[in-house]
C-alpha cells in the first residue's frame, strides 16, 4: 500500500502543474495576441454638432433674438437649429407638408369654378290689403239709413249687392223731376223742335242728378219705363269684397259724404317684407318671389317684387319691400304672418370658391392653392358678391385651381409663423424659420367656457414642445363641440395648434388626469 501511493503521487502533480501551466499560457495568449477570430468593434462616428441659428420667441410672436433671453412672462426663448425649417417648400411662397400629415389634418381641395352666383335672401313679412282695392261707400246726398242688408263687419259682398234701403227728400224730388220730365218729352213728340229740345234737356239733367247720386241703371230704367218715384231706393256695393267697416246703423241719419262701409277686394293681396339693410341692394322690382304662410304650411305662394319703399327702420335696419300676389278662394287674411325666400344675385358666371376655402384675418383675405402633392401656395385674393355656399374672386385664383376647402387653417398654423418671420428677413432681420412641431399637447384642468366668442380659459401643465412652464392661459375652439361634454373644472388632455402668431386653437379635447400645476415657492421654514 505504501508504494503504490508513492507511485500516484508524482503522476498527479504532474497533471496539476501542467494543467497551471496551459491555463497561464492561455490567457496570456488571450491578452497580447491579436483578436483574429472576432471582428474589431467599429469606432461610434461623433455626433454632429447642430448650428444655432436663432432664438425665437415661445409664443409664436414674430419676435427673435441673437441670444438667450425670456419674454414679459418670464419664458425662454426657444433655440431654432439649422434643418427645423422643413415646414417651407423650396420655392418661395409656398408651403410643403408631408403626405402622412395631410391625411391626418383631413384636408380636402375643390376647383375654383365657373357659376352664376345666385343666393337666398330670406325675410319676414305680413299679408296686407291692397290699398288701391279698398271702396267706401259715402252718399252723395242727405238721408235716413231705413234698413240694412249687410250689418256685419267681415260679410263678404258681391258687386251690385244692395247693402241698405235710404230715405231721402232729395232723392224722392229728383225722381220725381226726372218723371215729369219723361212724361213731358212724350207729350211733346208733336211740339216745335225747340219745345222738345227744352223738355229733353231737362229729362236729361234730372237723370244725370240720379247717376252722379250712384241710383243703380236698373232703378233708373225702372223709372223711365213710367215706373213711379219710391219712397226709399236700394244702395249697392260698388265692388266685390269684404266689408271692413260698417258704421251705418238702421234709423240713422248721415250726411253727404259720411263713409257708411268701407269694402275691400281681397281677390289680390300685398305682402310687406322686412328686407334687411345689407341684402337690399340686390333686390329688384319685378323679380319672383316664394311665399310661405304659417297657416297654410304645405301650400306654397308665388307674387312679384312691385315697389321697394325709399325708407329704412332704423330700429330694425331693414327696408320694407311691397309684394304682389294673388289670392284665390282668400285664403290670405290681413296680418298673416310670412315667410319670403327671393333669390338674388349677378346672372353673369364669375370665378367662385367655397366660403370654408377664405381665410379671413380681418385684414385681408387668402386662400390656400394646391400647387401638388403635400405643397400648398397661400395667394391674397380680392373677394366680390357671395351666396349662401360660395363666393365670388375677382383677383388671386383663376377657374380650375384647385383650393383647400377643409382643414385649411391648419395648414395656415403649419405656416403663418414661418411667413412672420421671413417678412423680418425682408426687412434684414434674423434668418426665418419655424417650429417642425405643428400641435402639441398639454394636460390640465378646464377654468371657464366662453360660449359667444368660442373659446375656453385652460390651467395646463408644462408642454415640453413648445418648453412652456406650467400656466393659466386662453386658447379658442376650432369646434364649439368640443366642450360640450365637459364642465368648468373637468381634468382634461388637449391637443392645440397656432392658427397665427399668438393665437392657439384647441383641436383635440379628452377627459384626463389634471397636470399637477406648480405651486408659488414658499419661504424657507426656519428652524427650531
Amino acid at each position: 500500500m505504501k508504494y503504490g501511493y508513492l507511485a500516484v503521487l508524482p503522476v498527479l502533480l504532474l497533471a496539476v502543474g501542467g494543467g497551471y501551466w496551459l491555463g497561464k499560457g492561455k490567457a496570456a495568449d488571450a491578452a497580447t495576441a491579436p483578436a483574429a477570430n472576432q471582428a474589431t468593434p467599429s469606432a461610434a462616428p461623433a455626433p454632429k454638432a447642430r448650428k444655432l441659428l436663432y432664438y425665437r420667441n415661445p409664443m409664436g410672436l414674430a419676435d427673435t433674438s441673437p441670444q438667450p433671453k425670456k419674454d414679459s412672462m418670464g419664458m425662454d426663448y426657444i433655440a431654432v437649429y439649422e434643418g427645423e425649417d422643413e415646414g417651407a417648400n423650396s420655392a418661395a411662397g409656398e408651403v410643403k407638408i408631408s403626405t402622412e400629415k395631410v391625411q391626418k389634418l383631413g384636408v380636402r381641395t375643390e376647383p375654383a369654378a365657373l357659376r352664376e352666383l345666385a343666393r337666398q335672401v330670406r325675410a319676414a313679412g305680413r299679408v296686407e290689403i291692397d290699398e288701391r282695392r279698398v271702396q267706401a261707400v259715402a252718399p252723395k246726398f242727405e238721408g235716413w239709413v231705413e234698413r240694412l242688408h249687410v250689418n256685419a263687419t267681415g260679410q263678404p259682398v258681391a258687386k251690385g249687392q244692395a247693402l241698405f234701403e235710404v230715405y231721402s227728400p232729395e232723392l224722392v224730388s229728383a225722381q220725381r223731376e226726372y218723371m215729369v220730365a219723361a212724361k213731358g218729352v212724350a207729350a211733346l213728340k208733336d211740339a216745335p223742335a225747340e219745345a222738345q229740345t227744352g223738355m229733353r234737356q231737362l229729362a236729361e239733367a234730372s237723370l244725370v242728378r240720379l247717376r252722379n247720386w250712384d241710383i243703380s241703371e236698373e232703378q233708373i230704367k225702372a223709372l223711365a219705363a213710367g215706373g213711379e218715384a219710391k219712397r226709399t231706393l236700394s244702395f249697392r256695393s260698388p265692388a266685390a269684397g269684404i266689408v271692413l267697416e260698417k258704421k251705418a246703423v238702421a234709423g240713422m241719419r248721415f250726411m253727404p259724404g259720411e263713409t257708411l262701409y268701407q269694402i275691400a277686394d281681397v281677390s289680390s293681396v300685398w305682402v310687406l317684407a322686412d328686407v334687411f339693410e345689407r341684402d337690399i341692394g340686390m333686390v329688384r322690382a319685378g323679380q319672383k318671389v316664394k311665399l310661405s304662410i304659417n297657416a297654410y304650411p304645405d301650400k306654397s305662394f308665388t307674387g312679384t317684387v312691385a315697389y321697394i319703399y325709399p325708407t329704412l327702420n332704423a330700429e330694425t335696419r331693414t327696408v320694407p319691400v311691397r309684394i304682389e300676389l294673388a289670392n284665390p278662394g282668400g285664403l290670405l287674411k290681413p296680418a298673416m304672418y310670412a315667410t319670403v325666400e327671393m333669390a338674388v344675385g349677378a346672372s353673369d358666371k364669375v370665378v367662385t370658391v367655397p366660403l370654408s376655402a377664405v381665410i379671413d384675418s380681418g385684414t385681408r383675405q387668402v386662400v390656400l392653392v394646391q400647387k401638388g402633392a403635400g405643397r400648398f401656395e397661400p395667394r391674397e385674393v380680392k373677394l366680390g358678391g357671395r351666396s349662401d355656399d360660395y363666393v365670388e374672386v375677382r383677383e388671386g385664383v383663376a377657374d380650375g385651381e384647385p383650393v383647400v376647402v377643409a382643414a385649411n387653417f391648419l395648414i395656415d398654423a403649419e405656416s403663418n409663423l414661418k411667413a412672420a418671420l421671413t417678412g423680418l428677413t425682408a426687412a434684414g432681420s434674423a434668418p426665418a424659420a419655424a417650429p417642425k412641431a405643428v400641435s402639441h399637447q398639454a394636460a390640465g384642468t378646464l377654468d371657464a367656457v366662453d360660449a359667444k366668442s368660442g373659446g375656453v380659459t385652460v390651467t395646463h401643465g408644462p408642454v415640453a414642445s413648445l418648453k412652456w412652464p406650467a400656466m393659466t392661459m386662453d386658447f379658442m375652439l376650432a369646434n364649439p363641440s368640443l366642450a360640450e361634454k365637459f364642465k368648468p373644472g373637468s381634468a382634461i388632455s388637449i391637443e392645440f395648434v397656432e392658427r397665427k402668431p399668438g393665437e392657439w386653437v384647441i383641436t383635440k379635447m379628452e377627459a384626463g388626469a389634471a397636470a399637477p400645476v406648480p405651486a408659488p415657492p414658499q419661504p424657507a421654514h426656519k428652524g427650531h
